[in-house]
């Protein structure tokens, strides 16, 4: 009888991680609403870093008539990635404009004429068995595929590691462990067999891995479509996980599935996985077998300040305002106070919504009350209770790291403490008694150390 608890103990051990905490999820906003396709009525706005890597080259230029799907930036070296207009109509400006960051950045400026006319060739469906490893390669790379869980590395790339034969887990990240966030869950619910198809034209290029789709188990709805999208697809399994933040990393997300610890400086496919989001995946099987580039993608409108949370498939381009309007624009009689592109724990605040959606944007949050702020008012010494430590999923120790990055001892910070593995999830910051700006301290002494390494 004393056997049974300590079984079960070790089987529930499988579906978790290291650290990690369990924020309020916020899902009940959008979790149910279906996606509604939006069409831009203004000008699409396309920025040319919109992914890890070097941005894009302009292949266009002011006065260029442009059709959707057509190549208007080329990646510029091998860790980049094309850009494509999604609609048809003509080039405004090629300029800089005012992203997401706040910053400016170099883009391309497109008056959209509303026919989305399709570029030559868009829509030719193809047979992925009778293909060959480069060629998918390459149509993944043509379509402009990055990845859509908000890293934005370039997805050509990922694919080419060094020992393909090495791969032994090919994983579909469907875990969308970030608060409010419901678009990943919508898709798989709506186009599990896209999914499964992405992943096994990713099985052709590994032929020693198995594709594994990671779902946390407070979304039954996408667990039940995928396990019958799999059903009879040999390689190719759901495993369902413990809904606990950041299950979606990919350090965690390797830990569960493969049972490997990624060491502080490995990539994943060190450790014999590939880890892709499940909307990257089904924009493979689009690239592959409908000849479809990257062109939109779901995004997610929640919060308490929003009229009509929702989930809407958006074109990349498409302005942040618009998808406000669309739904329903701010809730009636609440005074909104923060305005975040992704979720909580691992978005961006935004000062305006007057800037373009790029590949790797997924969300608008909308919030009533701003977390910031009300910690600013709460913050106090640092009480040396350990919490940080505890729930970090990297095993880093965050009070210390806080120490060296307040005395700016950045050699510390990199050398001794590895503080540039941190991921930004904000789980030190979320479970602090005292209310202390971890995570943005971290952000700051990154930026920093990375700028002095430029120069």
């Amino acid at each position: 009888m004393k056997k049974e608890p300590r079984k079960e103990r070790l089987l529930m051990l499988r579906k978790t991680f290291h650290g990690g905490v369990h924020p309020a999820d916020g899902k009940k906003f959008a979790r149910d609403i279906p996606f509604q396709t939006y069409l831009p009525k203004g000008d699409l706005i396309f920025a040319l870093n919109q992914h890890i890597g070097k941005p894009a080259k302009p292949v266009v230029q002011k006065g260029d008539t442009v059709l959707a799907g057509q190549i208007i930036a080329e990646a510029d070296g091998f860790v980049s990635a094309h850009v494509v207009s999604s609609c048809s109509g003509k080039v405004k400006a090629v300029e800089s404009r005012t992203t997401v960051a706040g910053t400016l950045s170099p883009c391309i400026v497109v008056e959209n004429d509303g026919n989305y006319t399709l570029a030559e060739g868009v829509g030719t469906q193809r047979e992925a068995s009778s293909l060959s490893n480069q060629e998918i390669v390459e149509f993944v790379k043509a379509a402009g595929i990055i990845g859509l869980g908000g890293a934005g590395f370039p997805t050509h790339v990922k694919l080419m590691p060094k020992n393909p034969e090495e791969i032994r887990y090919v994983i579909a990240n469907g875990a969308e462990c970030e608060p409010y966030i419901t678009c990943d869950d919508q898709l798989m619910r709506t186009a599990p067999e896209e999914i499964v198809a992405g992943l096994k034209i990713m099985l052709q290029l590994f032929p020693n891995a198995e594709g594994v789709i990671v779902i946390e188990e407070n979304k039954p709805e996408a667990i039940a479509a995928m396990e019958k999208a799999c059903a009879g697809q040999g390689k190719v399994r759901v495993q369902a996980v413990h809904t606990k933040y950041p299950q979606g990393g990919e350090r965690s997300i390797i830990s569960v599935v493969a049972g490997k610890h990624l060491k502080l400086g490995m990539l994943p496919a060190d450790v014999g996985c590939v880890v892709d989001n499940v909307a990257t995946i089904q924009a493979i099987y689009r690239a592959v077998c409908k000849s479809e580039p990257l062109m939109e993608r779901g995004f997610t409108v929640s919060g308490d300040g929003v009229k009509n949370p929702c989930n809407l498939m958006v074109k990349i381009g498409t302005g942040f305002a618009e998808v406000l309007e669309a739904a329903g624009g701010f809730a009636e009689g609440k005074e909104v106070q923060k305005l975040i592109c992704g979720g909580p724990m691992m978005g961006i605040a935004m000062a305006g919504l007057d800037v373009p959606i790029c590949k790797n944007n997924n969300a608008l949050t909308v919030l009533c009350e701003d977390p910031v702020a009300v910690a600013e008012k709460q913050q106090t010494a640092c009480l040396r209770c350990g919490r940080c430590n505890q729930v970090c999923p990297l095993g880093l120790t965050p009070q210390m790291m806080a120490v060296a990055a307040e005395r700016k001892n950045y050699e510390r910070y990199e050398k001794k403490l590895y503080g540039l593995e941190c991921i930004a999830c904000g789980s030190c910051t979320y479970i602090c008694p005292a209310k202390r700006p971890l995570m943005q301290l971290f952000k700051q002494a990154k930026a920093e150390i990375m700028a002095a390494k430029k120069k």
